[in-house]
C-alpha cells in the first residue's frame, strides 16, 4: 500500500502572494520532484500574522509546525533540515496554534481560514462547515431570526445595527421576491479581514447567506465585491459553482426543496458603493450614487424589493450562530457588544495582521502586546479606528476597549475594525487634509455638504497649513465640519469631520502653523 504522502501548506491569500508565495510554492513542488518525494502542496488561506507570509506549514504527528517568513531560495534548506518531521531551522516557528498570536485569539469567523483547503467541500464539511445550514432548514424563518437576534450580532461593515432586526424587517415584509445582498466592497484604509475570509473560506460566506435566504424567504443572492479583489473573485466563482453543483445552493439547498441561487458581481472602483444604497444602485447598473431614506432596503431595496444588505462578516458570524445557539456566540464580549471583532492591525506597526478577539480587549493591548509597538521603534503619536472616516486616538486614549458604546463615548467609531498606528513623526494637520481630499475624490456628488464641503475643506488646510491667518480658517474649519456633520445625505460626508476634528482637538499644536516667508520677486 502506498504511503500517504507528505503535506506542506503554502498561503494562496494575496497578502502572501504579494511577497512570493507563489514561487515558494513552486520550489516545493521542484524540490519534492527532484528528491523524489510524494508530496501534497495544499494551498491554504493566510493564517492572519502577515509579517510572517509566506508561511509555511507542515503536518506532522505533532500538528502542524510553522516556518516563516519563507522565500523561495529557502525551501532546499528546509528539506534538507528534514521539514516534513518537523526539523529545526533558522525559519522554525513551532506549533502554529502555540504561537502567541493564535493562542490569544478566539476565533470563530476565522477558526478554518488557514486550516482548510478554501475551495475543498469535504475538507470544509470535516471542520464543522454546513452544521449551521442543516440546522437552519429543520427550523421556521423566524427561529432563525430569533437566534440571530439573541446571539446580539451587529453589522460587522461599520454601522453596528442590530442584524436580527434588519432580517425580522425583511421577514415581515410581503413580496413576491427578496434578496439577499453581501457588501463585500471593502474600501476603508487598513481593513482586509473580509478579503482573507473570502479568499480563505468562501463557503462559511456562502453558508451565511443561504442561511438568511431560508430565513427570511429570498430566493436570490449576490455579492457585490470591490474590483481591487481579483483573488477574492476567482476563489468566490468557483466556489460558488462547487456548492451550486454539490447541492449547497440552487434548485434545492440540501434537497429542502427551497432555491437560492448566487452570484459575485464586481464593482467599478468606487469607495462610496460601500454605503449599502449606493452599492444597490450599482447593482442595479446606475451610477453609484446615495439614495434618500426612507425607505430603507429593508422595505425597499434591489429593484425595489425587500433586501438583506449585510457586511461579509456578519454573514459570515451566521453559521457559528446557528450551529451552535445564540447564546454561544452572546456569551464572547461586553454590553451591546457580542461575540467576537475580526481586528485588522496596519500602519506603523511591527506584527500588522488580523487578530479575531471578543470585543472589550483595549486598544492598548491589540497595538503594543499583540502589535509589538511600531515598526520604527518610535512613540505612539496617534491611532485612527474605523477607516478613513475615524477619528485619529493619541497614545493617552488607547485603554480604551474595543467596544461600540466605549468608541463612541469618546467620538471615536469602531467601523470594520481597522487599526492604522502613526508615530511622533506624523503630521496631523496633513492628515486632516487627506481626509477632505479623500472624501472630495470618492464622494458620489449626490449632496452639496459633501460635494462641496470637502473640496472647500481641503482649500482651508491649505491655507492652515501655509500659516495664512490660521485663526480665522480654523473658524471656518469648524464651521465647515459642522455644516458637513448635519447636513450630507449620507455618512460620507457626515463622518469625514470626524478625523478632521479629532486631529485638531487632540494635536492642535500641528495646526499652529507660521506664516510661510512669501517667496522672492
Amino acid at each position: 500500500m502506498a504511503a500517504s504522502p507528505l503535506r506542506i501548506y503554502v498561503p494562496i491569500d494575496a497578502a502572501a502572494l504579494s511577497v512570493g508565495a507563489e514561487g515558494v510554492a513552486q520550489a516545493v513542488a521542484r524540490e519534492a520532484q527532484a528528491r523524489e518525494l510524494s508530496v501534497e502542496i495544499v494551498r491554504n488561506g493566510s493564517r492572519g500574522m502577515l509579517w510572517l507570509e509566506p508561511l509555511v506549514e507542515v503536518e506532522t504527528p505533532e500538528g502542524r509546525i510553522a516556518y516563516g517568513p519563507v522565500a523561495a531560495k529557502d525551501v532546499a534548506g528546509l528539506f534538507d533540515a528534514g521539514v516534513f518531521s518537523g526539523g529545526a531551522h533558522p525559519l522554525r516557528l513551532g506549533r502554529t496554534d502555540d504561537l502567541d498570536w493564535m493562542r490569544r485569539q478566539q476565533r470563530l469567523t476565522f477558526a478554518r481560514v488557514g486550516i482548510t483547503d478554501p475551495l475543498s467541500i469535504p475538507d470544509y464539511r470535516a471542520h464543522g462547515g454546513v452544521d449551521g445550514l442543516e440546522k437552519a432548514l429543520a427550523l421556521t424563518g423566524q427561529d432563525i431570526v430569533q437566534a440571530v437576534k439573541a446571539s446580539g450580532l451587529r453589522g460587522r461593515g461599520g454601522a453596528g445595527f442590530p442584524t436580527g432586526i434588519k432580517w425580522q424587517t425583511v421577514h415581515d415584509a410581503r413580496a413576491e421576491q427578496k434578496y439577499i445582498v453581501c457588501n463585500a466592497d471593502e474600501g476603508d484604509s487598513g481593513t482586509f479581514a473580509d478579503r482573507m475570509l473570502m479568499e480563505g473560506d468562501p463557503y462559511l460566506l456562502i453558508e451565511g447567506m443561504a442561511i438568511a435566504a431560508i430565513a427570511v424567504g429570498a430566493t436570490r443572492g449576490y455579492i457585490y465585491l470591490r474590483s481591487e479583489y481579483p483573488h477574492a473573485f476567482r476563489t468566490l466563482r468557483r466556489a460558488i459553482e462547487k456548492a451550486q453543483a454539490a447541492g449547497l445552493i440552487g434548485a434545492s439547498v440540501m434537497g429542502s426543496g427551497r432555491s437560492f441561487h448566487l452570484e459575485v458581481r464586481l464593482g467599478a472602483g468606487a469607495y462610496i458603493c460601500g454605503e449599502e444604497t449606493s452599492l444597490l444602485e450599482s447593482l442595479e447598473g446606475k451610477r453609484g450614487v446615495v439614495r434618500a431614506k426612507p425607505p430603507i432596503p429593508a422595505l425597499k431595496g434591489l429593484f425595489g424589493q425587500p433586501t438583506i444588505v449585510n457586511n461579509v462578516l456578519s454573514f459570515a458570524a451566521v453559521p457559528f450562530i446557528l450551529a451552535k445557539g445564540g447564546q454561544a456566540y452572546a456569551d464572547y464580549g461586553m454590553g451591546r457588544s457580542r461575540g467576537t471583532l475580526p481586528v485588522q492591525l496596519g500602519g506603523n506597526v511591527k506584527r500588522g495582521g488580523l487578530i479575531e478577539l471578543a470585543f472589550g480587549i483595549s486598544l492598548r493591548e491589540i497595538i503594543e502586546e499583540m502589535g509589538g509597538g511600531t515598526l520604527s521603534g518610535r512613540p505612539i503619536r496617534a491611532v485612527q479606528v474605523g477607516g478613513p472616516l475615524g477619528a485619529y486616538l493619541t497614545a493617552e486614549q488607547l485603554d480604551v476597549q474595543m467596544d461600540y458604546e466605549a468608541l463612541a463615548a469618546m467620538k471615536a467609531m469602531l467601523g470594520h475594525g481597522g487599526i492604522v498606528v502613526f508615530d511622533d513623526t506624523v503630521d496631523m494637520a496633513k492628515q486632516a487634509r487627506f481626509a477632505f481630499q479623500f472624501c472630495a475624490k470618492e464622494s458620489c456628488g449626490k449632496c452639496t455638504p459633501c460635494r462641496i464641503g470637502a473640496t472647500r475643506g481641503v482649500e482651508t488646510m491649505d491655507r492652515i497649513i501655509a500659516g495664512t491667518e490660521v485663526p480665522k480658517n480654523i473658524a471656518v474649519l469648524r464651521d465647515l465640519s459642522k455644516l458637513m456633520t448635519d447636513a450630507s445625505l449620507c455618512a460620507m460626508g457626515g463622518l469625514t469631520p470626524n478625523p478632521v476634528m479629532s486631529a485638531l482637538t487632540h494635536f492642535p499644536e500641528d495646526f499652529d502653523r507660521p506664516a510661510l516667508p512669501l517667496a522672492a520677486e
